[in-house]
This record gives C-alpha cells, sequence and structure tokens, in this order.
C-alpha cells in the first residue's frame, strides 16, 4: 500500500476518527487505525465494537492496499510532522514507512485481517437533523445519562419519533432530561443510543461544525445499529436492547408553585452556596425558600454557613424545597435560556423546569427531603 496527501487533511481525520480508537483492548488491531487504499483515496476507520468513525479522504499517487497503525503513534508522527505532503507506503511484512521532506520514520503495522469487521446497515430507516439542532439536543440530554452499569438500559439516550416530533430523553434516577424537536419524518421509531456514543458524536460536531450552521446529519438506524452521517464522516453505533423507563409517568401534571427566575441569576446564587459543600464528605442540599418575590437561599455544611437572596416571580403557595447543587445547575446549565420556569407540587414532589415560552425542554430534579 501506498499514498501521499496533504499533512493538514491527514491530520485531521486522523485526530476524529481516533476519538472512536478503544484505549485498551484485548484485540490489538482495535487499538489502532484502519487504513483501506484504493485508487484515489484512503477510507479511515477507528472502531471499539460498540462503537465507530469512518472518513474518507482524497490521495495521491495510490498503491491498493490496508494496513492497521497503532492510532497513537500515527497521530504523534503526522502531528510532528513538518507541513507539506505526508508519503506513507507499507510492504508485505506490514512495515510502514511515514515520510515527510527529510524527516522520516519506519515502524511496525498490524495485519488488516486481524480488525473485527463494521456492521454494515442495510435497508435503514432514517431521518434527517440541522448539525446545530442536533448538538443542542445532546447537550440538553447527555448530562442525565446514568452512570450506573447495573441499569444498563439508562446508560443510554432515548429517541422516540412519530407524527413528525422526536423526543430526545436521559434518566439516571434522579433526574430526568427531555427535549423535543418538530422533524420532517412521518413514521414512528424507537431506540436508545449510549450516552458513551454519543458523547463522542458530540465531540467530532464541536471539533469540526460548530461554525458551518448549513450542516445536517443524516441517521439511518436498523433494529441493532444507527450511523450517523455528516461532512463525509460515519459514526456507527450499536444500540442498546432492553425497555427504557416510561418516562412520561415520572413528569408531574400538577403543580402548587410556580417560579420565573432567570437563569444567570439562579446559577450564581448556587455557585456562592456551593463554596462550603466544596470538598466536604456529607451531601448538603442547598435549601431553597420561593416567597411571592424571592428565592432565599441557604446551606449548612462542615465548612460553615451560608445565606443568599435573588428576585423572582412567584404564582401560588410559598414553599421550600432542598436539592443537591450539581445537579440543579447542570439542568439549569443545559437549559440555555436566560428564564426558565420551576413548577412544584410539594417539597418532595420532582422540580420540573421548562422554558418559560413553549415547551422545546422539559428538565426533572428531584428533592432532597429536609429534616
Amino acid at each position: 500500500m501506498k499514498f501521499s496527501c496533504q499533512k493538514s487533511v491527514l491530520n485531521e481525520t486522523i485526530g476524529n476518527v481516533g476519538l472512536a480508537v478503544a484505549s485498551h483492548s484485548t484485540i490489538a488491531a482495535l487499538e489502532g487505525i484502519l487504513m483501506e487504499c484504493s485508487a484515489d483515496q484512503v477510507k479511515m476507520t477507528g472502531y471499539s465494537l460498540d462503537f465507530g468513525i469512518l472518513k474518507s479522504i482524497p490521495v495521491m499517487n495510490a498503491q491498493p492496499g490496508r494496513i492497521v497503525l497503532s492510532a497513537n503513534l500515527l497521530a504523534s508522527i503526522v502531528g510532528k510532522m513538518p507541513d507539506g505532503v505526508i508519503t506513507l507506503e507499507s510492504d508485505d511484512k506490514w512495515m510502514v514507512t511515514i515520510s515527510c521532506q527529510d524527516a522520516s520514520f519506519t515502524v511496525l503495522g498490524m495485519d488488516p485481517a486481524d480488525y473485527p469487521e463494521i456492521p454494515v446497515v442495510n435497508d435503514q430507516d432514517g431521518m434527517e437533523l440541522p448539525a446545530d439542532t442536533l448538538k443542542d439536543i445532546l447537550e440538553q440530554t447527555l448530562f442525565a445519562v446514568s452512570k450506573n452499569d447495573s441499569y444498563p438500559i439508562l446508560t443510554g439516550v432515548l429517541f422516540e419519533a412519530s407524527e413528525n416530533q422526536l423526543n430526545v430523553v436521559s434518566v439516571d434516577n434522579i433526574r430526568l432530561a427531555l427535549r423535543k424537536e418538530a422533524i420532517n419524518y412521518n413514521g414512528s421509531c424507537k431506540f436508545v443510543v449510549p450516552g458513551k456514543s454519543l458523547s463522542e458524536l458530540l465531540v467530532l460536531l464541536n471539533k469540526n461544525f460548530a461554525q458551518e450552521e448549513d450542516k445536517t446529519v443524516s441517521l439511518r438506524f436498523t433494529q441493532r445499529h444507527i450511523i450517523f452521517s455528516i461532512g463525509g464522516y460515519q459514526v456507527i453505533s450499536r444500540l442498546l436492547e432492553g425497555d427504557f423507563l416510561d418516562y412520561q409517568r415520572t413528569i408531574p401534571q400538577t403543580f402548587k408553585t410556580q417560579v420565573t427566575v432567570k437563569v444567570k441569576d439562579f446559577m450564581d446564587s448556587i455557585n456562592r452556596a456551593s463554596i462550603i459543600i466544596h470538598n466536604s464528605n456529607v451531601i448538603s442540599p442547598v435549601k431553597c425558600s420561593f416567597e411571592p418575590d424571592k428565592i432565599e437561599l441557604s446551606c449548612e455544611s462542615s465548612l460553615g454557613k451560608v445565606k443568599d437572596s435573588l428576585p423572582a416571580e412567584m404564582e401560588g403557595e410559598p414553599l421550600k424545597v432542598g436539592f443537591n447543587n450539581r445537579y440543579m445547575l447542570d439542568a439549569l446549565k443545559a437549559s440555555k435560556c436566560d428564564q426558565v420556569l420551576l413548577k412544584m407540587g410539594s417539597d418532595f414532589n420532582p422540580i420540573l423546569i421548562t422554558p418559560t415560552q413553549g415547551d422545546s425542554f422539559l428538565f426533572l430534579v428531584l428533592p432532597i427531603l429536609l429534616s
């Protein structure tokens, strides 16, 4: 195999497909990048059995062939090469020469026959989303994905579509995030994508398509796999099996207290209260008293006490609740709004967070009961 390619193109592609490379694996080839050269392009693949990223790039002076190279070693070599055209050539014993101008490396590659086969997704169902919309969806749901492997299905994010609406949901038994989006999709589907796969997809989107508002992401899925396609990249992930939580039943429908608050002011106040929670071994809830025209916050831990207040607009009954500072901050940050609406039924019912207008998102945070 042999090909030549501009360093900038090769370096960018290695960095992106490398997001899917297994850091530690019993299959050595999975710690590498598969390179498959044809007449005028090289397809590069990073894969970890659960998640993969593929991209084909144009090349010059190509001689067809395949090889696997250590992802870390390849990234280090290409990244340190001088700017210009890099040439990569391998022999029948998997020895690879990588050269650019006066710099040259010779390293040992791996037999591509040892690289597991990438799943093929045929006869797929699918939909399309603007890239910036998908980024918003992921940023507003991934924070609530469960880290507890005892409930594998909750380590993923539910995608549920019907009647031209997509609901994306994550739950970790303490909080819930729901994002709604109108889409052009006449069918009905439901599947769960691992949170780890979506986190890497979000990194790829932010690295390469953050400033490209006209980019579209194509989603194609079967019962076992999903492929996200954007800008020449194909991101493939297995889907999780099992029944997701019936999240609709967990969303309260009646409320006694509703509070409109500025997100920045509320976050600033919680962050001040969090100072005395930091480094404390005991979970200390932030206590929040909702009054007709203000919110009073307080917190007490082994480090000391804090009191604070901020203006707010309340409808209904005054109420005092406690909550985990980090969980509330995550939800407020994910809202991406200037103001949010807090809805509460009692001091032991979930705190519901929505936009003041519309219903594009909904977050639930379970309270901490106060003694």
